[in-house]
């Protein structure tokens, strides 16, 4: 990336970050355990390596920490041995403003980036992405997998080694990445010929039904990005340096064409059906299938066409792929792990873990994959691991309300690395920052774009507030603001919305009022790229 590209500003924070490493106070912990835990942590006299595993689409029930029926022992075992954010959610419900958003450290609506929709040009960027900010502040950086920036031939942002499970020819191919059809281009048109009846993302209703694959893993795509990281891990590691590793994977996103064996570790009778709220059609207000684009709204009616008239031994069987793929995502970052152990990268590290977004899997009312702010699609598994955290500091679960824009103010504090103080997020090894988390869904098509949907939620309490109609007229039309509310203790599968209900119009109220002040302050601070929110 060129600083000479940027505007002033941007310029001027990458020139500290890359000539300086600012020493950063460290905040202390709400319990003076962990106060002492994290002072103790960053007195240590290198930098910790670290090590960033994502996965895409994972339920943040879908460990066994969580739900001990789901066998994903390596990342149970981290939780153990850190700390478990359980009421973490994600910036957007979808794949590339989730992921653009955590790696700037910004909400969709300021970089620009809301939908999944052609991403920005290296110019374009309204921030400086964490890979090269810690390059810049003197690690060795290796990304193998899915980031998802959409924007053909870009960089690789700071990454100075790079894998990627795609086709060079398509519009993830990053300038300067090894992509898979460099390297097994007959697996890589393997897989795609096994999964061309699950339909556009995988997600037609055939991807949900799955198979077990027929392929190596190694053809996987996944599979792939897992044998490039063990290799670089073996022949590629600048020990002057510490390490930034980021792996991240495609599944347990759909399709479900597992590798042979992982659902040999369940057991169908124990897998329990979907559970459906008491509706004979849908009612998921802000996601209802007429606030949705053509495309999606027809394969959200084939998802109810197919799903509501399946046996239960069908859905049943669903659910036990989607947690084979869980399971099998573990596996890889279980092997990746022993490897950097066995090389001594998890002497001094910091390791985290967390999914882009969550998976619906058929809850409320047949709802199949991302694209709403209910529970099972904006939650995500959340930890913070490693031996750079003191033994005094594991074995916590956190129930701040985290969100993933904290992620890159957290590593590059583990890094001594100054963070912009513009950001919306705080360092998750600090006191909590925030009464509520806040998540943003945009739905449509260019003139078709709807009105936006916001999320505040808090452990017990969740307010939606959304814009009826398009997003040109909404503004114009009366009693076009619409809303749900839900009492999460009481009513975790949101089926009951109580926001017309008098009986709760205070806590609407307020926590409409909290919203508002959470945007107008961080939109205020950060207002949007140079060109600005599109």
């Amino acid at each position: 990336m060129d600083c000479n590209r940027m505007d002033c500003s941007r310029r001027d924070f990458l020139k500290q970050a890359c000539l300086s490493t600012v020493a950063m106070s460290v905040p202390a912990f709400i319990a003076p355990r962990r106060a002492r835990a994290q002072n103790a942590a960053a007195s240590k006299s290198r930098r910790p390596n670290i090590i960033f595993l994502v996965d895409d689409q994972h339920r943040w029930d879908a460990l066994g920490i969580v739900n001990p029926r789901v066998k994903t022992p390596n990342l149970d075992r981290l939780a153990r041995e850190g700390i478990h954010f359980d009421q973490a959610v994600c910036q957007a419900p979808m794949c590339v403003p989730s992921r653009y958003s955590f790696m700037l450290g910004l909400y969709p609506s300021q970089i620009g980036i809301r939908m999944n929709m052609p991403g920005l040009s290296d110019k374009d960027l309204p921030g400086v992405p964490l890979p090269e900010q810690l390059r810049c502040a003197g690690y060795q950086t290796a990304g193998f997998g899915k980031t998802h920036w959409s924007s053909k031939g870009c960089s690789t942002r700071g990454f100075e080694v790079r894998a990627i499970g795609q086709n060079r020819q398509g519009e993830l191919y990053e300038k300067g990445a090894i992509m898979m059809t460099d390297v097994n281009p007959r697996g890589y048109n393997a897989y795609m010929e096994e999964t061309k009846p699950f339909g556009p993302g995988e997600e037609e209703v055939p991807g949900y039904i799955g198979m077990t694959s027929k392929l190596q893993e190694e053809d996987h795509r996944d599979g792939f990005v897992t044998r490039q990281c063990l290799d670089f891990l073996d022949k590629q590691r600048d020990e002057s340096r510490p390490l930034f590793l980021y792996l991240s994977f495609l599944k347990p996103h759909a399709g479900m064409n597992v590798p042979a064996g992982f659902e040999d570790l369940y057991n169908l009778d124990e897998i329990p059906d979907i559970q459906q709220p008491p509706w004979s059609e849908d009612r998921s207000g802000h996601a209802n299938v007429n606030r949705q684009p053509p495309f999606l709204a027809n394969r959200h009616r084939r998802y109810i066409s197919y799903w509501k008239q399946s046996t239960p031994r069908e859905r049943k069987q669903m659910v036990l792929r989607y947690w084979a793929n869980c399971s099998w995502i573990d596996d890889m970052f279980g092997r990746v792990l022993d490897k950097c152990r066995e090389k001594g990268i998890l002497d001094n590290c910091l390791i985290m873990y967390t999914s882009d977004h969550g998976e619906m899997l058929g809850d409320q009312y047949y709802r199949f994959n991302k694209y709403c702010l209910y529970e099972a699609s904006v939650r995500v598994p959340l930890i913070v691991s490693g031996s750079w955290l003191e033994a005094s500091n594991r074995g916590i679960v956190d129930s701040r309300p985290a969100e993933l824009v904290d992620i890159l103010p957290t590593f590059l504090q583990a890094a001594n690395a100054a963070s912009d103080p513009r950001l919306p997020g705080s360092s998750l090894l600090g006191p909590v920052q925030r009464k509520a988390a806040f998540c943003e869904y945009h739905s449509g098509k260019g003139a078709e774009q709807l009105g936006p949907s916001y999320m505040w939620r808090s452990k017990d309490w969740k307010l939606i507030i959304y814009l009826d109609g398009k997003i040109e007229n909404a503004v114009a039309e009366q009693n076009c603001i619409k809303g749900e509310l839900y009492h999460l203790a009481d009513d975790p599968r949101e089926w009951n919305n109580l926001f017309d209900d008098p009986r709760h119009s205070g806590r609407r109220e307020a926590m409409t009022r909290e919203l508002l002040m959470h945007l107008a302050v961080a939109w205020g601070r950060f207002p949007g790229g140079k060109n600005g929110c599109r």
